[in-house]
């Protein structure tokens, strides 16, 4: 079976936390955090986290820490996603770039900034439970 790395961004700024509002002309926008496939030249996991979120939002991140990953088994290909918390250091929309911002199809990328509580982590209605439970727990500690 194959199995394909992906990486995913838990950011902080300023004490908010901040996941890309995707929307689609006449769709429902969702929540979801930075991220996506590691690819063959990218020389790490933490060189694929940084790529995605300077192409995804335009940012810059501080030293991640990794936290739990996540499996998802499929009959062809397994995923596994690799999520991280980094602090952002600075952000910069006209930065964005790759294949997501750049296709009209792929939706809007908007960052959104939300209280460091696990509440508002959970009325986003995150597209992955499992993370989505993981934020809302770690959020606690982050917050105090």
């Amino acid at each position: 079976m194959k199995v394909r790395h992906h990486v995913r961004a838990v950011l902080l700024d300023d004490g908010r936390l901040v996941f890309p509002r995707r929307g689609w002309p006449g769709g429902s926008p969702c929540y979801t955090t930075v991220g996506g496939g590691v690819e063959p030249y990218d020389a790490d996991l933490e060189a694929a986290l940084r790529r995605e979120v300077m192409q995804e939002i335009g940012a810059t991140i501080g030293a991640p820490t990794e936290f739990p990953a996540f499996t998802e088994p499929g009959e062809k290909i397994t995923v596994v996603q690799h999520y991280s918390r980094a602090d952002v250091l600075d952000v910069h929309p006209n930065r964005r770039g790759g294949p997501e911002p750049d296709d009209p199809d792929a939706g809007d990328f908007s960052p959104v900034r939300v209280a460091l509580d696990s509440s508002a982590v959970a009325e986003l209605g995150l597209q992955a439970p499992e993370p989505a439970s993981c934020l809302c727990e770690h959020a606690k500690t982050w917050g105090a």
